[in-house]
């Protein structure tokens, strides 16, 4: 527990060390201490006296805009991101600290970690001594320089530059398109003011097998989940993994409803079927948002997937393996979805 005086101070400093991107909140939501390598992250003002909500945005859960409700999620994953111009993403989890009526919220970078340790120029001093984020890094970095050696020895300078962009826009577990890309192709169809659709797909019951079964079940899991999604969707369709167990799929010149939907219900079908892995049974499946652009007089990226994480949780509070299409009524009250197994798009109940 956070104890006022000298006590206080050591604890600072202890979780300093040990967790160097927590920020500790006092009953108000205001920011009384935060790690060293948080403070490094936001520069453009001081984080200390500041109530949290005003430099994070909290994108998920959703709606969170005080601080009796952050205590109210704690011990949950938080998906979050500065306010700032950076909009650097975060993850994080509270405890609540009964004592002073605050809590300490460690964060971390989740899979951007390669991006924001580039744009930070982030060393091993920013991570806590047992962070397994240094081994990797040194992972990736040394399997990156025998790449490019690779490259050098192989291709002309052209190829190399060609190879490295394919790099920076590829998922390495998955081979899919990763979030960088499915930027660039949204930002492309929008200039083009193409129709096209946005799902939004994320794995029911994924972290227990991760868990339970450990990481190598669950990156093997994932790559299945991947060729599922791309055997389903056309050549032209982008299908990109965008976190943990998060896709996003795009679909240029498809805005017709009963098409989207034979394609929601093919991918859920097939991720409903246990998945084998060395004589074990890895049992998954799948809940669906899906946004069209053809329903916004001036759509954005921002806009359509938000629209489509809305659609998506309202098919896992009609009891997941459902796929929803976004109506404004979503937003309001994603309960008022009636549980089914297939449809045209989300009932809503009558109020």
């Amino acid at each position: 527990m956070i104890q006022a005086g000298n006590e206080g101070a050591d604890l600072a400093t202890i979780l300093d060390a040990l967790c160097p991107m927590h920020v500790i909140l006092d009953a108000t939501g205001h920011i009384r201490h935060a790690g060293p390598t948080l403070q490094k992250l936001h520069t453009e003002t001081a984080l200390i006296g500041r109530r949290f909500m005003e430099v994070f945005e909290l994108n998920r859960p959703r709606s969170i805009t005080t601080m009796s409700g952050l205590l109210s999620v704690g011990g949950v994953k938080l998906h979050l991101q500065f306010r700032d111009a950076s909009r650097t993403g975060l993850k994080g989890v509270l405890v609540p600290n009964p004592e002073t009526g605050g809590a300490i919220i460690n964060l971390s970078f989740g899979i951007s970690i390669l991006d924001v340790v580039r744009d930070y120029a982030l060393t091993s001093a920013d991570f806590a001594a047992t962070d397994l984020t240094i081994e990797m890094l040194y992972l990736i970095e040394a399997k990156s320089a025998a790449m490019e050696a690779s490259c050098t020895l192989n291709l002309r300078l052209q190829g190399a530059m060609i190879a490295a962009e394919e790099q920076a826009f590829t998922d390495a577990l998955t081979g899919l398109k990763n979030r960088r890309a499915m930027n660039h192709v949204l930002a492309r169809l929008l200039d083009s003011n193409e129709s096209f659709a946005l799902m939004h797909l994320d794995l029911d019951f994924f972290k227990a097998v991760n868990d339970r079964m450990g990481h190598a079940v669950g990156d093997h899991v994932l790559q299945k989940v991947a060729r599922i999604v791309v055997d389903e969707t056309r050549s032209e369709d982008t299908v990109a993994r965008v976190g943990g167990d998060e896709f996003v799929l795009i679909f240029p010149g498809l805005p017709d409803h009963a098409t989207l939907e034979r394609v929601a219900r093919r991918v859920i079908s097939h991720l409903e079927k246990p998945i084998p892995f060395e004589g074990a049974m890895c049992n998954i499946s799948a809940s669906i948002g899906t946004a069209l652009s053809s329903d916004y007089e001036a759509p954005t990226a921002d806009q359509l997937l938000a629209d489509a994480d809305v659609a998506l949780y309202a098919s896992k509070h009609a009891g997941r393996s459902c796929h929803s299409f976004y109506v404004n009524e979503l937003r309001d009250n994603p309960q008022n979805v009636v549980p089914a197994k297939a449809r045209a798009g989300p009932q809503i109940k009558a109020g």
